[in-house]
Parts: C-alpha cells; sequence; structure tokens
C-alpha cells in the first residue's frame, strides 16, 4: 500500500486538468492516475518526472519530484532506491 498522493491530485485539480488529459500527457493510463492519487500503485521514477514537468512546462509551476510526490524522509528514501525502468 502506498500513500494518498494529495499533491498529486491537489496540483490537479487546480489546474482542472483531468486525469485522462495528464495520463495521455505522460504515457499512462487514467487508471493508472487513479490508482496513484488514491494510493493503490506506484509509478518509476521516469513518470514521476514526467508528471513534475508537466506541471511546470505547462502550467508555469516549479514543482520537484520530491515534493511532488513524497511528503516525508521515508518516502524520499523510497524514491531515492527506486530503479528507473
Amino acid at each position: 500500500m502506498y500513500l494518498k498522493n494529495k499533491r498529486l491530485a491537489s496540483m490537479r485539480k487546480k489546474y482542472k486538468v483531468s486525469q485522462n488529459t495528464l495520463a495521455q500527457a505522460v504515457g499512462l493510463t487514467q487508471s493508472m492516475i487513479s490508482h496513484v492519487e488514491a494510493g493503490r500503485k506506484d509509478v518509476s521514477k521516469i513518470y514521476k518526472i514526467k508528471i513534475a514537468r508537466y506541471f511546470n512546462e505547462l502550467h508555469n509551476t516549479n514543482v520537484s519530484v520530491d515534493w511532488l510526490f513524497y511528503e516525508q524522509v521515508n518516502d524520499l528514501e523510497a524514491y531515492l532506491s527506486d530503479s528507473v525502468s
């Protein structure tokens, strides 16, 4: 079980981006975005980078992967040990 990704859901809603739009932009499915936001699944580092870039480039934000996906140090440690697939 993964932590709910409140920040991803919040950013997506703030910029009025549907799960489907975000999924298509980064190469995932809408259901995968839903699972990530609900904490049922996780995505690899490469998709986390793509999602952060999506918001930074298209919505002129300055979010990092760390801020968007990891709320605590333990979460960041999991990120650092995650393999790129």
